[in-house]
């Protein structure tokens, strides 16, 4: 197939355009390169993705996913089979900051990707939500089939709408959508602003690591490869309507319209005093923690019921957090040139 993936430099989406490339699609990858974090790291994601083996069937275009005439002819020109849409402005914390950047990137961009979608004839589009969605919700573990309507910070407020604009698309123009709420995403490649990156930095250098809500985070961490795969299978089966869908007592995850939603997280929380005694016992060192209370807009549990995701696209992530800190830590050392 033919099949476009926004945000393709970033974490994620540089994880997931490697995985088409590896079993022989055609990938046409898309990033504005910002420099919300380092773009050397863009940089060299993108280089592994040109320098792949199938990199004949790479190509990549550097553009604004907010920028509307630019993805006018992206779609145009591209006539994709597929849309994976994994470009946002991430991150909890500096939705708090500058929220200008997440409605820019994540509302008005993903109106560009339905609008793409609409008219242009997309098969499936499959894009990122977030368990930031549940915010206030408490009802463990976090369910597709309950409302998720309470979201605490404008981050989370943005993946929502994404799901409601996913679902108008749906329904008014039979245009299939599937939305994956992703659980702490952490591995190979990831962003240096997230706790991983940042504790194996700082206790490597022996700085002291900043630990929010004293440590007693519980987190569904889900190993990068995990969420690749779920969202490759994803893909694979187009969102269908639900037969048995009943307006009286709605399922938010399902609809009388070929949409879908569903969680992609490990199904198994990890207090972050754990982890980091996972990353310490990698790294060979202790780490000095400076305890902070719980940050604005953080939520002090998250826990992924996963079960759709296994019954109805034949996936359940795997990775324990043991295996998958290992892979990280030797992705980090070899990346950065640090001796053991």
């Amino acid at each position: 197939m033919k099949i476009l993936v926004t945000g393709a430099a970033g974490f994620i989406g540089f994880h997931v355009a490697k995985y088409l490339l590896d079993r022989g699609d055609e990938v046409v990858g898309l990033d504005n390169l910002n420099d919300y974090y380092d773009v050397n790291l863009k940089y060299d994601r993108l280089k592994q993705l040109e320098e792949h083996e199938k990199q004949i069937n790479f190509r990549f275009v550097r553009l604004d996913v907010a920028d509307r005439n630019g993805m006018d002819a992206v779609f145009r020109d591209g006539r994709f089979d597929r849309v994976i849409h994994l470009a946002a402005q991430a991150g909890v914390r500096y939705s708090i900051e500058d929220p200008h950047a997440y409605i820019d990137s994540n509302v008005v961009g993903f109106m560009n990707v339905l609008e793409g979608c609409r008219h242009n004839e997309v098969g499936h589009l499959v894009y990122a939500s977030t368990s930031s969605v549940y915010g206030a919700n408490t009802r463990m573990p976090f369910s597709e089939h309950e409302i998720a309507d309470h979201p605490l910070a404008i981050y989370g407020a943005t993946k929502r709408a994404n799901e409601l604009m996913a679902h108008s698309y749906s329904h008014l123009f039979r245009l299939p959508t599937t939305g994956l709420r992703f659980f702490t995403v952490y591995g190979p490649w990831g962003r240096p602003d997230m706790a991983l990156f940042l504790f194996t930095r700082n206790i490597l250098e022996g700085k002291p690591i900043d630990v929010f809500n004293y440590g007693h985070h519980m987190r569904d961490f889900t190993f990068v490869d995990d969420i690749v795969e779920g969202v490759v299978r994803a893909c694979d089966k187009t969102a269908e309507p639900n037969p048995n869908w009943d307006s009286d007592h709605p399922d938010p995850a399902t609809s009388n319209a070929p949409f879908r939603v569903y969680n992609i997280g490990n199904n198994n929380p990890v207090q972050l005093t754990r982890y980091i005694e996972v990353l310490e016992d990698c790294l060979g060192k202790t780490a000095e923690k400076n305890l902070l209370p719980l940050q604005p807009g953080d939520v002090p549990d998250t826990y992924a019921d996963a079960s759709a995701l296994a019954d109805e696209v034949g996936y359940k992530p795997e990775t324990s957090v043991e295996e998958g800190v290992k892979r990280f830590v030797d992705w980090y050392m070899d990346y950065h040139n640090v001796k053991a």
